[in-house]
């Protein structure tokens, strides 16, 4: 059975504002886990993220090493700005990182004069550690640990303010 996790948010920007914002480790290491993307934007293109130094930080203290990358995968389509779709495991968590591959989309587009629809579409067949992890923490004090939804917030909050919502 096929499951598959859609996030949507629009934010005030251009479609190539959010592409970078994306795409750009100088970028996406501003928002969400703060952890730098990199992408080899074509067919077959690698991607991996890197755990920044708070979460090695975190591990070591816990007692557990944290690997490097946290996450990987392959680049399968790279349309900018439009659209980008890549296979994603998560290695951080020895639970995601078993359940292997799964993919994710980004579409981005207009909406209105000076507005863009991000979709966020992750397909997690068979990978139910990896469809919680990406549901985010229900509590709604919680920080960091809110999934997809709590990132691509956090992308929107910096594209439309400069500033991430933690220090809003």
């Amino acid at each position: 059975m096929t499951e598959t996790k859609v996030f949507r948010i629009w934010i005030k920007s251009t479609p190539e504002k959010i592409w970078q914002a994306i795409t750009d480790p100088e970028w996406n290491a501003k928002y969400g886990y703060a952890c730098p993307q990199f992408f080899e934007l074509t067919k077959g293109g690698t991607f991996y993220s890197n755990a920044n130094q708070g979460m090695k930080d975190y591990a070591a203290a816990q007692g557990f090493d944290m690997p490097d990358p946290i996450l990987d995968g392959e680049v399968l389509e790279a349309d900018a700005p439009r659209r980008l779709v890549l296979t994603w495991r998560m290695l951080m968590d020895p639970g995601t990182a078993a359940e292997g591959f799964t993919t994710l989309t980004y579409d981005i587009e207009d909406s209105s004069p000076g507005v863009c629809r991000l979709t966020l579409t992750h397909d997690v067949t068979n990978a139910p550690a990896v469809a919680a992890m990406i549901s985010g923490n229900t509590d709604p004090k919680a920080e960091g640990g809110g999934g997809w939804a709590w990132v691509l917030s956090d992308l929107k909050s910096l594209l439309e303010t400069g500033q991430v919502l933690a220090d809003a």
